[in-house]
């Protein structure tokens, strides 16, 4: 059935996970939009990863495949999800990742899109892969990025895994850091970057659906903002709280579009803090409302996001309920 908004619902199984089709979209883009984890590869029709089955509703492909499907499987109504989307309400069973160690590495030659300012001291980079492999990771991960010559960084991916081929990481200004001194010169002469990735455990608990506070500091808003979008198209938790913490205004390099999610959403509260004093934040947590029954994603420099985790487990937070990320640079 076609809901007011012209969506057609789709049911994951095992999970129960649901999503719904607007439109035309095929059933991945429609669920990876949604935020859900799913098991595939090129996204085009080439590789079969997409396979799901059909429990119930109809389907209609939306475009041709180079992958041929088994008689079998087409007896047993399997599709590719990148190559169908719904007519109908649809049951499906598909594959989906439960964690970081479901994450395939993968290694792709990528494009540089642009590279733009975020304030005086961060650059955006943004890179493109190819449209038959992209990156598949979750929300918080990082890659590690490579240049001719062995300049390399590894760095947290700053984009939704909703657009797995345009990838967005954050590069701070650091005189002895020979990737960054390239990407703030441009990268000029460079179009390909190697990636190799996904890593790292720094991800959201799923399963769970307490308030989330989200705690950045500096460039550790990277990882962050991932995490952020990616709740957002789950649309679980029942609060989303973020304090960002930076020695000056202007480290809060995309306020912006952290105040334009505050006005949007009437569950997601944005606190700027300016400080290079640990006994601000220390404040900030005593004051939070519901701190004991948040989940709590820290991201930052190390010795911050260290010296910040010992002020939330002083404060009782459960170690279980507390992710930290703590970031080189």
């Amino acid at each position: 059935m076609i809901d007011s908004f012209g969506r057609v619902h789709v049911q994951v199984k095992p999970s129960g996970r649901e999503f719904f089709v607007d439109g035309s979209d095929s059933l991945l883009e429609a669920a990876l939009r949604a935020g859900l984890s799913l098991d595939y590869g090129c996204s085009i029709g080439s590789c079969g990863k997409c396979k799901a089955k059909l429990v119930s509703g109809q389907v209609q492909r939306t475009r041709h495949s180079d992958y041929a499907l088994t008689a079998a499987e087409k007896h047993a109504g399997v599709v590719l999800m990148c190559c169908h989307t719904a007519l109908t309400d649809l049951v499906i069973e598909a594959r989906e990742a439960h964690g970081a160690r479901d994450m395939p590495l993968q290694s792709i030659d990528a494009r540089v899109k642009s590279v733009s300012p975020l304030g005086d001291e961060v650059r955006l980079l943004h890179l493109q892969t190819p449209r038959s492999n992209r990156l598949r990771f979750l929300a918080g991960q990082s890659a590690t990025l490579s240049l001719a010559g062995g300049i390399g960084a590894a760095l947290p991916l700053a984009s939704c895994p909703c657009d797995d081929r345009n990838l967005q990481f954050h590069v701070r200004r650091d005189p002895g850091d020979a990737f960054a001194e390239h990407v703030f010169a441009g990268l000029k002469g460079v179009e390909v970057v190697h990636l190799e990735g996904p890593r790292g455990e720094f991800v959201l608990d799923e399963a769970a659906h307490r308030p989330l506070l989200f705690i950045a500091g500096e460039s550790g808003f990277a990882p962050i903002k991932s995490l952020i979008e990616h709740a957002m198209a789950l649309d679980a938790a029942e609060t989303l709280h973020l304090v960002w913490v930076a020695r000056g205004a202007r480290g809060h390099y995309l306020d912006n579009l952290c105040r334009s999610w505050s006005d949007a959403l009437d569950n997601f509260h944005y606190a700027p803090l300016v400080s290079d004093d640990d006994s601000a934040l220390q404040r900030v947590l005593q004051d939070h409302p519901r701190l004991a029954e948040c989940d709590v994603y820290l991201a930052g420099p190390a010795p911050w996001a260290s010296a910040a985790e010992l002020q939330l487990l002083a404060l009782g937070l459960p170690r279980a309920r507390l992710f930290v990320n703590a970031l080189a640079t």
